[in-house]
């Protein structure tokens, strides 16, 4: 009796089997690759602007910093939310600046490392109006300490960018390898919920739980490339008006508010 048919059977079933195995491998499972546990560390929900932790930025000569100023009316707390404020300037005569811009930030007193930052807001419009929420190095120097710009948005815009900076990018202006920003829909009449996810070897963005934008850590011989996990970065929330990227201001259109609900941390 020849052996051959049996063979060729026991062939066919080995390799039916293998086929099988190796399509079941990749087939999903439907578990979501595994992130690290959040645990809520810091909230701020505004019923006050706590001077333990924030301070009013002050003027500065670069363009977002070139209208700030400490006038009150530009700060105000309505309703448990933050309101900063874009004004003509017809009330400080003394100021020569053409507008008033209100911001704030956490330096030297709060500043946060690896987790997840969330900041919800109301960015109303204005030609010429570029609200911003972003972080930069606590105790390092710019730009090797590293920017995360968590939101900008200009004009009336229905989208935001998204965008870190370092002095791989601006020093060396190397922006596409990897590719410094992304950008992302909002609902410009509703508050919107802005997030950024800060690892040992990416930064992930996100607007309204939706994953819209990550900046890898990759190998390189070039300085600073990823300087975003090497410390803690304070934050950073503005109103800005004009500028080279946003454009002329309409001052027809002022004054223009920011609205800010609350700002969470999460720490890895």
């Amino acid at each position: 009796m020849s052996l051959e048919p049996l063979f060729n059977y026991i062939v066919y079933e080995i390799l039916y089997l293998f086929v099988i195995l190796t399509m079941s491998a990749c087939i999903p499972t439907g578990t979501p690759t595994p992130t690290p546990p959040l645990t809520l560390t810091w909230e701020e929900n505004f019923n006050t602007l706590d001077a333990s932790r924030w301070s009013k930025i002050p003027r500065g000569t670069a363009g977002w910093q070139k209208h700030m100023s400490d006038y009150d009316s530009l700060y105000v707390i309505r309703d448990g939310k933050l309101v900063l404020k874009g004004i003509k300037n017809t009330v400080l005569p003394a100021d020569a600046a053409p507008y008033l811009t209100g911001g704030v930030y956490t330096k030297d007193k709060v500043a946060f490392g690896l987790g997840r930052l969330e900041i919800r807001a109301k960015l109303n419009a204005a030609k010429g109006a570029w609200p911003a929420f972003w972080l930069l190095a606590q105790g390092r120097p710019y730009p090797q300490g590293g920017e995360i710009d968590i939101m900008e948005r200009l004009n009336s815009d229905n989208f935001v960018y998204q965008t870190v900076h370092s002095t791989y990018t601006i020093n060396l202006g190397i922006k596409d390898n990897p590719k410094n920003y992304g950008t992302a829909a909002i609902n410009p009449n509703a508050y919107n919920t802005y997030a950024v996810e800060k690892y040992a070897d990416k930064v992930v963005f996100y607007v309204n739980g939706t994953k819209t934008f990550t900046y890898p850590k990759i190998q390189t011989t070039q300085p600073d490339q990823f300087p975003y996990a090497d410390g803690d970065h304070y934050l950073l929330l503005d109103m800005q008006l004009g500028g080279s990227w946003v454009g002329t201001v309409d001052g027809n259109q002022l004054p223009v508010e920011m609205e800010i609900d609350w700002v969470k941390f999460y720490k890895f």
